[in-house]
């Protein structure tokens, strides 16, 4: 049964403002995620995209307040499907790169007292460390870099390149298994980012 769309006037299978009404009537606007489990009610037509916007059925979602709500209910479950998930819902949704953007990195201290916080485009502070990896992902043929912290659960921050050669700047060379590598401690934890001499800022 499709139900109108109240957002782009379309029609669609699942109706924003009904999962909006849904968030309204979780208590004192807590939204613990992890521990709803309804039943899987398919698929909707929004992406976030690789710049860190909404899309919902071709149009972006240009209200801040709803994409803050939305990204309120992320879930990527095991099965490595990204959901919004309300008490009652549980509807799939497409990723293209990562859930969040890393916009801003704070580094107090050095070496391996090192520590590191992130800022995320929904203004979510996070500190890099066991609870909240850093990874990164080199091409093996151009070396590119591709980098990404954990936020919450499973979801992640792609780290604007910007702010990834500003931890290159911080980074230090160490021996690993995988022979020298580039990177950073942060909540004392030593970070690959990188085959030394890879990176150049």
């Amino acid at each position: 049964m499709s139900m109108k769309n109240t957002l782009n006037d379309s029609k669609s299978e699942f109706s924003l403002g009904d999962l909006i009404k849904a968030l309204e009537d979780t208590e004192d606007g807590q939204r613990p995620v992890e521990k709803w489990n309804p039943e899987n009610c398919g698929e909707m037509d929004m992406v976030i995209k690789s710049d860190g916007s909404w899309w919902h059925e071709g149009s972006r979602i240009t209200r801040q307040g709803l994409v803050s709500l939305f990204a309120s209910i992320l879930r990527k479950d095991e099965d490595g499907v990204t959901y919004l998930v309300t008490p009652v819902e549980k509807i799939a949704i497409s990723v293209e790169r990562a859930h969040f953007l890393a916009v801003r990195a704070d580094i107090e201290d050095e070496g391996e007292t090192q520590r590191i916080f992130i800022t995320t485009n929904m203004d979510e502070v996070i500190e890099i460390g066991p609870a909240n990896p850093l990874r990164v992902e080199t091409d093996p043929m151009t070396f590119e870099p591709s980098p990404f912290v954990m936020v919450r659960g499973r979801l992640e921050a792609s780290i604007l390149r910007a702010v990834f050669y500003e931890l290159v700047e911080y980074s230090v060379e160490r021996n690993t298994p995988n022979g020298a590598q580039l990177g950073i401690f942060a909540g004392g934890t030593f970070f690959p980012l990188g085959p030394a001499g890879v990176h150049e800022v």
